[in-house]
C-alpha cells in the first residue's frame, strides 16, 4: 500500500498525539527532517505527557511515569496513513503518531491505543465500526488572550439570541465558520454541516461518518483546527461543556454503527418498538445501558461535565433509549443501513477516542452477553424518575469505574488504574479549589 505524500508546499510537518485529556501534543519538524527521518523512524517525547493535569503539572501516584523512575521517554510511531494537509495552517502537513515504549511495544494507556483494544475487541466478534461525531461550541468575540485576563468573565458572545437553525443570526459568523469547512475539506475532513444552536453564541459541527478510528481522529482535528483559526480572528470558542450557568451545554454526540465486511450489522426484521434491527443491535443497545454508568468517566471526563446534565436542558440525565426522541441518552435514529445508535451522554469536553472505546467496551459485552433491550422509553425522559441516572458528580462517576468489573476486564489492570487515578486527581484538584461562587455566596455576608 502507497503511504501518503507530504503537500507539495509543505514546509512543515507537525506529529501529535492525544493526550489524556484528548489535547493535541507533539513536535513540529521542518518536512525536509520529516522526510529523511521522521517518516521511518519516528521520534521521542517525555512520558510525563500522560502524567499530568491540565496546568502541565506532574501528578504523583502514576505507576507509568514518575519522579522516581527520572520520566523518561516514549517513542512517536507516525500512523502515515492519517498524514494530511492541515489546511488551517499555512504551509503544514499534520499526522497522527501511535505512541510506543523504548522496546517497541504499544503504551496501552496511551487514548488512541485504548481505542485500538476496543476495535481489536469488535474484530475477534467478526466486526467493524463506523463513527461519526457532532460537537457543539461556544463562540466568543472576545479574543483568547484577553478572555484569560477577565479570568473567563465578561465575555462577549458572538450571537446576541437564540439561534438555533437561524440563517440569518448564523451569516453573522460565516466568515470563522466557512473557512473552517474549508479547511477541513482540503484537510481531508469532511463536513456535513454547520448550524447555530441552542445558546446565545453557539454552534454545532457535524462531521461525515468514516471507520471509527478515522472518525475519532476527524473529531480531534476538527477541534485543532476552530481553536487555530479562532485565534488567528481574534476570537476565541470554547468545549466545555457547560461553561456558564443558566446556558445550553454543549454536546459531543456520537453516533455509531457495527458493519460485518460491507453488511450493515443492525439492519434486520425484528421489532424493538417502532425499530425494525437485529439481534445484534438490540444485545448492543442492551449492552450500553447496562454498562454506561460503568464507563461515564470516558464519555464525562471533566468536574465540568456534570454541570451540563439537567433536566429540560437538552442533555441527557437518565439513562434510557428511544427512537428519534432527544431527552433520551440513548437515541436510535435511521433505518435498514442507516440504523444506528446516537449517544447523547458525552459532552463537547469528552476525548473521542475513550468515548468511542466505552460505547464498544458496553455494548459489545452486550452481544457477548446475547442482552435483550427493554421496551423503547416513549413520552419525556426527564419526568420519569424510576429510570437510572447518570451520575451527578465525577467522583460518583469514579467510584463507578473504579468498582467496575468489565472495565478492569477489558481495558487491562495497568490501564484501568492509570484512568482511575487519573480521575481521581481531577477530582482532588477541584475538591481543593475555591471558586468565584464560594468568594461571591460567603466573603462579606457569612
Amino acid at each position: 500500500m502507497k503511504t501518503p505524500s507530504l503537500p507539495g508546499d509543505a514546509e512543515t510537518v507537525v506529529l501529535a498525539f492525544p493526550d489524556l485529556y484528548g489535547r493535541l501534543v507533539g513536535k513540529r519538524f521542518t518536512a525536509s527532517f520529516f522526510e529523511e527521518a521522521v517518516r521511518s523512524r519516528g521520534t521521542h517525547a517525555c512520558n510525563y505527557l500522560f502524567a499530568v493535569d491540565m496546568e502541565m503539572n506532574p501528578v504523583p501516584g502514576y505507576a507509568f511515569a514518575n519522579w522516581e523512575r527520572g520520566f523518561g521517554d516514549v517513542h512517536l510511531v507516525p500512523d502515515l496513513a492519517t498524514l494530511r494537509p492541515a489546511a488551517w495552517l499555512e504551509k503544514t502537513a499534520i499526522v497522527l503518531a501511535d505512541v510506543h515504549d523504548q522496546a517497541g511495544r504499544p503504551v496501552e494507556i496511551a487514548p488512541r491505543q485504548v481505542l485500538k483494544r476496543a476495535l481489536a475487541y469488535a474484530r475477534r466478534l467478526g466486526f467493524r465500526v463506523r463513527a461519526a461525531s457532532e460537537l457543539e461550541f461556544y463562540l466568543f468575540e472576545t479574543p483568547y488572550r484577553e478572555a484569560a485576563r477577565r479570568g473567563y468573565r465578561g465575555l462577549e458572545p458572538a450571537g446576541h439570541y437564540l439561534e438555533d437553525y437561524h440563517v440569518f443570526q448564523g451569516s453573522r459568523h460565516e466568515p470563522l465558520l466557512a473557512e473552517l469547512r474549508r479547511a477541513l475539506l482540503a484537510s481531508n475532513i469532511p463536513v456535513e454541516s454547520t448550524k447555530g444552536e441552542w445558546g446565545v453564541g453557539q454552534h454545532e459541527v457535524n462531521l461525515r461518518h468514516a471507520e471509527a478510528l478515522e472518525a475519532a481522529d476527524r473529531h480531534l482535528l476538527l477541534k485543532e483546527a476552530l481553536k487555530t483559526l479562532a485565534d488567528r480572528m481574534g476570537k476565541s470558542v470554547t468545549f466545555m461543556a457547560k461553561p456558564f450557568g443558566g446556558q445550553a451545554g454543549s454536546s459531543g454526540h456520537v453516533h455509531l454503527s457495527l458493519w460485518q465486511e460491507e453488511r450493515p450489522a443492525f439492519a434486520g426484521d425484528e421489532a424493538f418498538g417502532p425499530v425494525r434491527g437485529s439481534r445484534v443491535f438490540g444485545a448492543f443497545l442492551a449492552g450500553l445501558l447496562k454498562y454506561a454508568r460503568d464507563f461515564m468517566v470516558f464519555f464525562a471526563p471533566t468536574v465540568n461535565s456534570y454541570k451540563r446534565y439537567e433536566d429540560g436542558s437538552w442533555a441527557p440525565t437518565r439513562i434510557a433509549w428511544s427512537f428519534d426522541n432527544r431527552t433520551a441518552g440513548f437515541r436510535v435514529v435511521g433505518a435498514g443501513e442507516s440504523l444506528r445508535v446516537e449517544n447523547r451522554i458525552p459532552g463537547a469536553d469528552t476525548n473521542p477516542y475513550l468515548a468511542y472505546a466505552a460505547m464498544l467496551f458496553a455494548g459489545l459485552r452486550g452481544v457477548e452477553e446475547s442482552l435483550a433491550p427493554p421496551p423503547p422509553f416513549e413520552g419525556n425522559v426527564y419526568q420519569a424518575e424510576a429510570l437510572p441516572r447518570v451520575p451527578y458528580t465525577l467522583e460518583e462517576a469514579t467510584r463507578e469505574f473504579a468498582k467496575s468489573s468489565l472495565a478492569r476486564e477489558v481495558l487491562g489492570e495497568g490501564v484501568h488504574d492509570h484512568y482511575r487515578h487519573f480521575f481521581e486527581s481531577e477530582w482532588a484538584a477541584y475538591r481543593s479549589a475555591v471558586t468565584d461562587w464560594e468568594r461571591a455566596r460567603y466573603f462579606e455576608r457569612i
